[in-house]
């Protein structure tokens, strides 16, 4: 079952570095850039196209959306635990369902009824106007995020619970315990280790 993981891929962008600490892909705008540039099928056109360049504006909101799909997602995955890197950083969950929201709204969408000659009829929408990149791509992630959350992955989705691991994940099959084979692999090591130390203690 694949669904819609544009916000799932936002939140992961946040991730661990690989020497026990923790990763902002997006601490730039260049990383946003980047990750626009990455994402261009799933947003907008006329915002991902490969001429996309972040802006600190662009890259403040799309952080505030991120932050708020985060704690979003540490409720999602109750009674769980969420990711570690959430753990008392994030805004309530009353707050951050407002940030989304507003996000969403930051851009109004209009249907619009497509009919080329000689093809079936086909909606789509469009954004009137004019509005800021920044707004733009706020009212994007806001509304993938919103499609998740609302749909039936968000009941897979999943903290990894390996060592030193802050990602998110959704889960594919009934046995997946982690986000990714490294991370089940460290939990075997860590678990190994910690029988090993009992032994000898």
């Amino acid at each position: 079952m694949q669904g819609d993981h544009l916000a799932l891929d936002l939140a992961v962008t946040i991730r661990h570095d690989g020497h026990g600490g923790v990763a902002d892909d997006l601490a730039e705008p260049a990383g946003l850039t980047g990750w626009v540039r990455a994402h261009a099928r799933e947003l907008a056109p006329d915002l991902a196209a490969a001429g996309f360049t972040a802006d600190p504006a662009a890259l403040a909101a799309a952080v505030e959306v991120r932050t708020a799909i985060r704690a979003l997602f540490a409720r999602a995955v109750l009674p769980g635990e969420p990711s570690a890197a959430d753990a008392g950083r994030l805004p309530s969950a009353r707050l951050a369902l407002d940030r989304l929201n507003a996000a969403s709204a930051r851009v109004p969408v209009a249907p619009r009824l497509d009919w080329p000659e000689g093809a079936p009829p086909a909606a789509a929408h469009t954004v009137p106007g004019a509005p800021p990149a920044a707004d733009r791509l706020a009212a994007a992630l806001a509304r993938h995020a919103i499609a998740f959350l609302a749909g039936p992955e968000r009941e897979l989705l999943r903290a990894c619970p390996a060592p030193r691991c802050v990602r998110y994940f959704v889960k594919e099959h009934s046995r997946q315990e982690w986000c990714k084979p490294s991370c089940g692999n460290r939990a075997r090591v860590a678990r190994h280790t910690a029988r090993k130390r009992a032994e000898r203690a």
